[in-house]
C-alpha cells in the first residue's frame, strides 16, 4: 500500500491504528517492561500507540511513519499528554530515514514488513539491545505477497541472532 493511501486512511480514521483507545502491542509491553528505558525507535509507528506507551514509561522515543496524518495524530496526542516523542515523517520504502548503527536499545518494527528494512534495523540495535519484529503470515494456501511471510521465514532473517520469542 502506498504512503498516500495510508495517509488518506488516517485522515478518514479508517484504520484500526487511528483508534485512540487502541493499546500498545502485547509483545512490546512484555519485552519493554523487562528492560531499563533507553533509546527506542518505532518504525512504521502509525498514530503512535506503541511510541506513546514507551514514552510514558521513560523511554526516549523516535517514531517514524510515512503518513503525515498519522504523525500529526501522534504529535497532538504526545503534546496533550506532555510526552516528548521525536515524531518524523519519512517514507521508509524510499529510505528517507537513516536508522544509524548501534543507536537503539529497542527497535520496534510491528506489523510492518519491508524486507530491505530488516538489515538496517538489525544494524541499528545497540549492544545488549532488542529488536522486536512482528509480521503478518500467509494463511495456508494463500499466495506470497510483498507484505506477508510464510511461517518460518522471519527467523531466517535473524540467523546468528538470539531469538527470545517466536510464535
Amino acid at each position: 500500500m502506498q504512503v498516500r493511501d495510508w495517509d488518506k486512511r488516517y485522515r478518514l480514521r479508517e484504520h484500526a491504528a487511528c483508534d485512540l483507545e487502541a493499546g500498545p502491542t502485547p509483545l512490546l509491553i512484555e519485552t519493554a517492561t523487562a528492560l531499563k528505558p533507553g533509546r527506542a525507535l518505532d518504525l512504521a509507528c502509525g498514530a503512535g500507540r506503541n511510541a506513546m506507551w514507551l514514552a510514558e514509561r521513560g523511554w526516549e522515543v523516535t517514531a517514524v511513519d510515512g503518513a503525515q496524518t498519522a504523525i500529526e495524530i501522534l504529535r497532538s496526542r504526545a503534546l496533550d499528554q506532555h510526552l516528548k516523542i521525536d515524531a518524523i515523517v519519512a517514507d521508509l520504502e524510499k529510505s528517507e530515514f537513516d536508522i544509524g548503527a548501534l543507536r537503539w536499545d529497542l527497535v520496534a518494527k510491528l506489523y510492518y514488513l519491508q524486507r530491505n528494512l530488516i538489515e538496517p534495523a538489525k544494524r541499528g540495535v545497540a549492544p545488549g539491545g532488542i529488536l522486536i519484529s512482528i509480521v503478518h503470515l500467509n494463511e495456508p494456501g494463500e499466495e506470497d505477497g510483498p507484505y506477508r511471510l510464510r511461517p518460518g521465514q522471519l527467523q531466517q532473517y535473524f540467523n546468528g541472532w538470539e531469538i527470545l520469542h517466536l510464535r
